[in-house]
């Protein structure tokens, strides 16, 4: 049994933006563990941060002693949620969509608990692909109506716009048929979600409510901004992905690293699970001491996503190159930096090793900064080299045309930094 009302947690932390019906979810609480939902269409082969959000609500419900369902989309990301967007998705294969789906798999056990009796993972497909169409629109379908879905704001103002596809229009009755279905299955009563998804949960909350004559709730977070206006998780880069092979351990605990000092209270009480005692102490520290507030956020972060090991080495590279710990890296003349033993061997996951005759003949600054990473393209590099964000052995490079070769290497390495905090080694083989 649940010792503290899960619903109490979440307020506490900033994880609720609406629920359907506050007091009657607070007392199904009460009575007892529930079993709640999330689903997660697979329209990339791994989650990004935009997911962590929800997948922590799944993990604090389950650490008050309930059960989440993790809902992989197979069957929904056949058509793709248009909720918030401003032109029809790109439609995935089958074969995509699988492959999508197995990549995400793995990554909710770092979150949730999947033993015995624990969280329980379950695909869409299994239930959507076998329904018939015509049996769809007679039992589900008829409890919708069209004015209903353009109630929809992103279908009013699709319709309103550049227009909206029919297979669109039937991606909430898709959702409430999944929230049926899990309650039927698994006696689910709640689903949660970003508010974007507000529509599609009340969708089955209503569709339950008709078909089955039984009532069961919704709850959405808001959808995390930083201080400065801009997405969660979004960065010059690209997305900020939990598959390591897509965003490093390294550069995922620098993006927390990085974040603004007015966003580690509120990002320290969302993304980990510390108390909030320990958030809000952490939270009033000012100065030179906030270090140390965003080093514990990156680090509990990074241990969520990659584990301690992975942390403790993003850390130990972090502290390696950034101030404070400036003894790794031993400045041989104004400008110029070499990258002593210690610091070397923790950024062998952040090298990029060209052909010695490559070097030799010279590569171009843009080209280097796209092959390590520090930047999407060409045109953000040229970008950054323009803004004044490009330094190579510690010294800004100002000439978009400017080429690299082995007069560049330094102890048998080029260091390139992008912006203030984002370094990589090149290094001849």
């Amino acid at each position: 049994m649940p010792t503290t009302n899960a619903l109490d947690t979440l307020k506490e932390r900033g994880f609720v933006e609406n629920v359907s019906d506050e007091t009657a979810l607070r007392a199904q609480l009460d009575r007892g563990p529930i079993s709640l939902y999330c689903g997660y269409d697979p329209t990339a082969p791994s989650l990004h941060m935009g997911h962590l959000v929800s997948i922590m609500v799944l993990a604090h419900f389950q650490r008050a002693g309930h059960r989440p369902i993790v809902v992989l989309g197979g069957g929904t990301g056949m058509i793709g949620d248009p909720s918030g967007k401003t032109e029809t998705r790109q439609l995935l294969t089958i074969d995509q969509i699988q492959a999508n789906a197995e990549g995400l798999r793995g990554q909710f056990g770092r979150f949730l608990d999947f033993g015995d009796k624990g969280a329980l993972m379950v695909n869409n497909a299994d239930w959507l692909m076998k329904i018939g169409y015509l049996e769809f629109l007679r039992d589900t379908g008829v409890h919708f109506s069209v004015n209903q879905l353009l109630q929809h704001s992103t279908y009013r103002e699709r319709v309103a716009g550049e227009g909206l596809n029919f297979i669109e229009l039937n991606y909430p009755l898709l959702q409430a048929y999944d929230f049926l279905q899990l309650y039927r299955q698994q006696g689910c009563l709640l689903q949660i979600g970003g508010q974007d998804q507000w529509f599609n949960i009340l969708s089955g909350v209503d569709l339950i409510r008709r078909v089955e004559r039984r009532e069961t709730y919704a709850l959405v977070s808001p959808l995390i901004m930083t201080s400065t206006g801009e997405k969660m998780g979004k960065t010059v880069a690209g997305a900020v992905w939990l598959d390591p092979s897509r965003t490093s351990p390294y550069d995922y605990y620098q993006y927390w690293i990085n974040v603004d000092d007015h966003d580690v209270e509120r990002f320290l009480a969302v993304f980990t699970f510390l108390p909030m005692d320990e958030v809000r102490s952490l939270g009033r520290m000012e100065g030179d001491d906030l270090r140390a507030a965003k080093e514990r956020l990156a680090f509990e972060a990074t241990v969520l996503a990659h584990g301690e090991e992975q942390a403790r080495k993003a850390q130990a590279s972090s502290r390696a190159l950034f101030p404070g710990l400036r003894h790794y890296v031993l400045q041989a003349e104004p400008g110029q930096y070499q990258i002593a033993g210690s610091a070397a061997e923790l950024l062998v996951d952040r090298t990029l090793s060209v052909e010695a005759t490559r070097l030799r003949d010279g590569i171009e600054l843009v080209d280097l900064l796209v092959e390590t990473g520090l930047t999407p393209s060409k045109r953000a590099a040229r970008d950054l080299i323009k803004q004044g964000g490009a330094n190579v052995n510690g010294e800004r490079v100002s000439a978009v045309d400017a080429v690299i070769d082995e007069a560049a290497l330094r102890d048998g390495a080029i260091l390139l930094r992008a912006g203030k905090k984002r370094f990589h080694r090149v290094v001849p083989e």
